[in-house]
C-alpha cells in the first residue's frame, strides 16, 4: 500500500537523504520517495503505521514533521460534513456577536465587527493551541513567512489570543485593526498559492483538532478578517 504524507524541516539534499533513511528504518516501510521541493514522501508499506510512530522516527534525524496528505472533496454531502466543525463555529461566533448587542437597544455594525472578531480569534488560537507542536509543523506547509523562519509557526497562535483579547477589551483599536490587517493579508498569501496550486496539504486554521484540506474556505476566513479589519480603520480614520 501507499501512502503520500508532508513533511516540513527539509532544507537541503542531506535532509532528504536523513527523512529517508529515518523511514526506511522501520521495518513496515519497503520504499520512500522524498521529495524536498514538494515536501512531500510517498512511502510504501506493508502494513499501516500510525503518523505518531512515523513522526517519533524523523524526530531522531532532525526537527522534521510528517503531515497526512489530503484531497479536496467536490461532492457537496461529504464537503459539508468535512467542513461542518468551521461553519459551526462561524455560526456560533455570530450569533454571538449579535446577542452581545441584545441589551443596548440599537445595533451597532461597528460593535457586531469588534465581537466577531474577538471570537473568532479566541475560538480559531484555542484550537491551534490544543496541539502547538502539529499546528507549528502544518502551518510552515503553506505559510510564507513560517516557511522561511519557523518560529513564526510558534508565535502565531498566541499573536491571534493577543488579537482576540485585544478585540474583545477593545484596547487601542487603531493599533489592534492594523495589525490584524497586515498579519491577515500576509497570511492570505500562502493560502490563495496553495489553493491555485491545488496543493493537497492541511489547513491549519482549527489547528490538529479537525482534518480539513486547504480550500477557498481557508481563504474567506482569512479575507474576511483583512475586510473588516480595513472596514474599522477606514472608518476610525
Amino acid at each position: 500500500m501507499k501512502h503520500t504524507y508532508q513533511v516540513t524541516g527539509m532544507t537541503c539534499g542531506k535532509c532528504e537523504a536523513k527523512v529517508k533513511s529515518a523511514l526506511l528504518s522501520l521495518p513496515q516501510i519497503e520504499s520512500a520517495e522524498v521529495s524536498r521541493e514538494k515536501s512531500t514522501v510517498v512511502l510504501t508499506m506493508n502494513s499501516h503505521i500510525p503518523l505518531l510512530q512515523l513522526q517519533q522516527a524523523l524526530l531522531e534525524k532532525g526537527d522534521y514533521g510528517i503531515l497526512e496528505s489530503n484531497q479536496v472533496i467536490n461532492n457537496k454531502d461529504r464537503w459539508f460534513t468535512m467542513y461542518k466543525p468551521v461553519l459551526l463555529l462561524f455560526f456560533y461566533i455570530t450569533v454571538v456577536a449579535f446577542l452581545s448587542q441584545f441589551g443596548n437597544g440599537e445595533f451597532s455594525f461597528m460593535t457586531w465587527m469588534n465581537s466577531f472578531m474577538a471570537g473568532f480569534f479566541l475560538a480559531f488560537s484555542f484550537f491551534k493551541l490544543i496541539n502547538l507542536r502539529e499546528f507549528y509543523h502544518a502551518y510552515q506547509m503553506y505559510d510564507v513567512i513560517a516557511k522561511r523562519f519557523p518560529v513564526w509557526a510558534m508565535i502565531y497562535p498566541f499573536l491571534e489570543l493577543g488579537l482576540g483579547l485585544a478585540f474583545l477589551t477593545n484596547i487601542n483599536a487603531m493599533a489592534t485593526n492594523s495589525i490584524t490587517f497586515v498579519i491577515m493579508g500576509v497570511s492570505i498569501i500562502g493560502v490563495v498559492k496553495s489553493v491555485l496550486n491545488k496543493t493537497e496539504i492541511k489547513c491549519a486554521c482549527l489547528g490538529a483538532v479537525f482534518n480539513l484540506p486547504m480550500s477557498t474556505i481557508t481563504i474567506v476566513e482569512d479575507a474576511l478578517m483583512v475586510v473588516m479589519s480595513g472596514i474599522m480603520l477606514l472608518i476610525n480614520i
